[in-house]
C-alpha cells in the first residue's frame, strides 16, 4: 500500500472557502490518494513553533508558514505546498514524474511581472524576483537543502531569501510545467484542453468583483457542490 500523496494547502482566515474549492477540486481530480492539510498559522503559533513578528507586507496567513511544509511532512518523502488560491483540473498524480532526487524543490519558474498595484482585497502586490515560484512548490522532505528549513531558520530569515528559495543551490531548483500553476490573468489559455491547475493570484470569484476571472464557472461549481448556499463576498 503506498503512502498518500501529501499536499498542503495555505489556509486564511478571510477565505476559507477558497481552500476547501482547492482540497475539492485536488481529490475530484486525482487518481491516486492524497492527504490534504491545511496550513494553519495561528496553530503553529499556539505550538510555539512560528515566532516571526507580523510582516506589513504579508498579503496571506500563510506567507511564510508555508515553508514548514518538509518540517510538518517530518522531512520524509515529497510533499506539494500550494496557495488556497488555485482551481484544480488536472490529475496531481502528473507529479510523480518530475520527483527528481537531486533536486530540493521543483515548481513553474515564472517570469511574472504584475500589472497590478493592488490585488485582491486591497492588499498591495508587490514585485521581487521569482514571483509565484513559491506558491506551488513540489519539496523532496530529504533532500539536505530542504532540511534546513528548520523552524528556526525560518523564523529568523528574510522573506527574499525564502521565497527566492535561496535555501537551495539553483541547481536544485527544478522546473514544472507553468500549466501546474498557471497564473489567471497573466498566462495565455493552452490551445487544446483545460490548465492543470488555475491559480487566481489577483483574486478569484469567491470576490464579488471577481466574477469574470478565466473558469470562474468551474472554480463556482466547485463551491456549491461543497456549500449550495454559498455566495462571494
Amino acid at each position: 500500500m503506498h503512502e498518500p500523496f501529501k499536499i498542503f494547502i495555505g489556509w486564511d482566515s478571510r477565505e476559507p472557502i477558497a481552500y476547501e474549492v482547492a482540497k475539492h477540486s485536488a481529490l475530484k481530480h486525482s487518481s491516486i490518494p492524497l492527504e490534504i492539510v491545511p496550513i494553519k498559522l495561528q496553530e503553529l503559533v499556539d505550538r510555539g513553533v512560528y515566532t516571526r513578528d507580523v510582516d506589513p507586507l504579508a498579503s496571506t496567513e500563510f506567507t511564510y508558514s508555508r515553508f514548514f511544509t518538509p518540517w510538518l511532512a517530518d522531512y520524509k518523502g515529497w510533499a506539494l505546498f500550494c496557495d488556497c488560491d488555485f482551481l484544480f483540473l488536472g490529475d496531481l498524480a502528473d507529479l510523480k514524474q518530475y520527483q527528481d532526487p537531486s533536486k530540493a524543490v521543483l515548481c513553474a519558474q515564472h517570469d511574472y511581472q504584475p500589472k497590478d498595484s493592488v490585488k485582491m482585497d486591497g492588499k498591495v502586490q508587490t514585485s521581487y524576483p521569482r514571483k509565484n515560484w513559491s506558491s506551488f512548490m513540489l519539496f523532496n522532505c530529504e533532500h539536505p537543502s530542504t532540511r534546513t528549513l528548520t523552524p528556526d531558520v525560518i523564523n529568523r530569515e528574510t522573506g527574499a531569501y525564502l521565497h527566492r528559495m535561496q535555501w537551495a543551490r539553483d541547481e536544485e531548483i527544478g522546473a514544472l510545467p507553468i500549466n501546474w500553476n498557471w497564473l489567471e490573468g497573466w498566462n495565455e489559455k493552452p490551445e487544446n484542453g483545460l490548465p492543470n491547475a488555475v491559480h487566481y493570484t489577483r483574486g478569484g470569484p469567491w470576490f464579488k468583483d471577481w466574477q469574470n476571472v478565466d473558469y470562474a464557472d468551474l472554480w463556482r461549481a466547485e463551491a456549491t457542490a461543497i456549500d449550495p448556499s454559498w455566495k462571494p463576498i
